[in-house]
């Protein structure tokens, strides 16, 4: 696989041998409007929609990078109401007595798919990965063609894009649109009575997994074993029936936890046999980790742990939504890690699998967040096709060690409809809580909360004095919130500061330069004016972090931001990732907590 792009497994907690990456070359057409021009509905409604033509098309994508990047080798800069793929597949002949399985890692935003000119299933939800089978249409030693139709009405409201701008150009605070495949496309080779999902499920106290099965096709002749591992070596083992959501109970001699700096994963093996013959085989991992809240702060583990957050995009220069290859994953990771941080908040976009795992393996804390901006969560018909996104992303990536919370929505404010942003806000919490009991829910992130786990509050006051005087109590004892008129009240949850700073750094200027500008947003943005010089600057944030360690009810914080991007100029690296400023005066101010913490 060499040449393929992005060509490592998209799942490496559930990996099986027998998988084919599609990546590479297709054939597209691009179907264009005015501006955004709505030509449909943007919710998945009426009739599903067919390619205008079977293909291939005149015009060569790479996937899995959007039309609107550089990599996919088209870098078409305006919108995309729908566009059609293509490519022929073929199916490997020793998948004979198999189901194939065709996976899509995200599409944005809806999805119509066809195989040999039959329509095998839709899927609405830009951030979310699906599945179809595809079994009856594409025999193992055939060849067959794939056509997706894709729809996507970045500003018709029924839909969240994120930091995708709804101008033609970017913004302020808002950047270069996604349209269609933006994450590997892959085929697998399974067995009926295989191994679907299995839940992990840290049982800290007691030093034991409990791993919770589901199948295509559960067989109760069929065995689920279970083995641990580490270092190769096997440390427990476990064999039950394979029954659907029965959990599996693997206990660990010496157990061996999971923190942040110190990441120990067990490496897992999920084997299906059916009369001693093995008809399946899984590798996965995971780690005894567990989340506790307590006295106004985090726990890992049982120990107390300051949240040193870092805002990340995941925005490329070369790949836009889509990493330009697993190394950069990684490496934003050891970025942020190398500037003083703890762990990100994943801001306005579902990372990838592959960006878990490095975050697993390296010991760097996340809390996952939804791409909700551009969804009217003021309409509850808009909010309820929503929840299918959050039920898919949690179901996903909840055996992730290194996520810490969930947060389906940012900033949320508009009271067009105060009856619908609360049950929309109720909603999306419950499934969070159901699906995932055991991490924290952040109902939205700043702004106004109606029932969260955590205390999330939004400054950007640009001086000591201010955000101190912004912060302090007041004389009841009660801490600031965004909208206090409008938020549910502080009940002694965690209470992080998760956007701050957010300081714009253009190079040395002079005032005239420091003033240029300042209110075209489609140049250098950021928050609270230019400081000019680099020691103005690290004055400046040194007197915001100060200022924040300087409060007892403060838990944590999330600095704006890890990197530029594009036009928004306030990262800690430049959007290319080279270093801003010497990462020692970085890690002076990001390193620091305030006693009594354990971590």
């Amino acid at each position: 696989m060499s040449n393929i792009p992005r060509p490592e497994h998209p799942r490496p907690q559930f990996e099986r041998s027998s998988w084919l990456s599609l990546n590479g070359t297709w054939t597209c057409q691009i179907h264009r409007s005015w501006a955004g021009y709505r030509a449909d509905l943007a919710l998945p409604e009426g009739e599903r929609r067919a390619p205008a033509m079977a293909g291939p098309y005149g015009q060569q994508i790479t996937v899995p990078f959007a039309p609107e990047s550089a990599l996919s080798g088209i870098a078409h800069p305006d919108f995309i109401d729908a566009m059609d793929y293509h490519r022929t597949i073929s199916i490997p002949s020793d998948w004979k007595g198999k189901e194939v399985l065709l996976h899509f890692g995200g599409v944005d935003f809806h999805a119509d798919v066809y195989v040999g000119g039959n329509w095998v299933g839709s899927h609405s939800g830009g951030s979310s990965p699906f599945s179809l089978n595809i079994t009856r249409y594409a025999a193992p030693g055939s060849s067959v063609d794939l056509v997706i139709a894709v729809r996507d009405f970045i500003n018709e409201g029924g839909q969240g894009g994120g930091k995708q701008t709804h101008y033609a150009q970017s913004y302020g605070c808002f950047y270069t649109r996604t349209t269609g495949i933006w994450q590997t496309v892959w085929l697998e080779a399974v067995d009926l009575a295989g191994v679907r999902d299995v839940q992990i499920i840290a049982d800290v106290q007691r030093g034991a997994f409990a791993l919770v099965p589901r199948y295509y096709r559960a067989e109760a002749s069929a065995v689920l074993t279970i083995k641990a591992k580490r270092d190769g070596v096997i440390v427990a083992e476990a064999s039950a029936p394979c029954r659907d959501g029965i959990p599996v109970d693997l206990h660990v001699p010496d157990p061996v936890l999971w923190y942040p700096g110190s990441p120990e994963l067990y490496e897992l093996e999920f084997t299906v046999t059916r009369s001693g013959a093995v008809i399946d085989s899984v590798l996965s991992y995971g780690a005894l980790r567990e989340v506790t809240l307590r006295d106004g702060r985090f726990h890992i583990n049982g120990k107390s742990i300051y949240l040193r957050l870092v805002l990340d995009q995941g925005f490329y220069p070369d790949g836009v939504w889509t990493a330009p290859s697993d190394e950069a994953l990684k490496r934003d990771i050891e970025l942020s890690m190398a500037a003083g941080f703890n762990g990100a908040r994943l801001h306005q976009k579902v990372f990838e699998d592959r960006f878990h795992y490095w975050a697993d393996r390296l010991g760097y804390l996340t809390w996952s967040e939804w791409a909700s901006w551009g969804l009217d969560y003021n309409d509850y018909k808009a909010g309820r096709a929503f929840e299918t996104e959050i039920r898919e992303v949690v179901m996903h990536l909840r055996n992730h060690p290194s996520i810490i919370a969930w947060t389906p929505f940012n900033e949320t404010r508009d009271f067009r409809n105060p009856r619908s942003h609360y049950l929309n806000h109720m909603d999306a919490t419950s499934i969070c809580r159901q699906l995932d009991p055991t991490r924290p829910v952040n109902d939205s992130s700043g702004y106004v909360h109606h029932d969260t786990d955590i205390f999330t509050v939004h400054t950007y006051k640009p001086n000591a004095s201010e955000l101190r005087k912004e912060l302090a109590p007041d004389a009841e004892g009660r801490p600031f919130r965004n909208f206090p008129d409008y938020d549910a009240p502080y009940e002694g949850q965690p209470y992080i500061v998760d956007e701050f700073g957010g300081i714009k750094w253009v190079g040395e200027l002079d005032r005239a330069d420091a003033n240029a500008n300042r209110k075209d947003l489609t140049k250098a943005w950021g928050y609270g004016g230019t400081p000019r010089t680099q020691d103005e600057f690290f004055e400046r944030l040194t007197g915001l972090v100060d200022t924040l360690l300087e409060f007892d009810h403060i838990s944590g914080w999330c600095y704006t931001q890890l990197t530029d991007v594009e036009q928004e100029q306030n990262g800690v690296y430049h959007y290319d990732r080279t270093e801003k400023f010497p990462l020692a005066r970085w890690r002076e101010q990001f390193e620091r907590k305030p006693e009594g913490y354990d971590l």
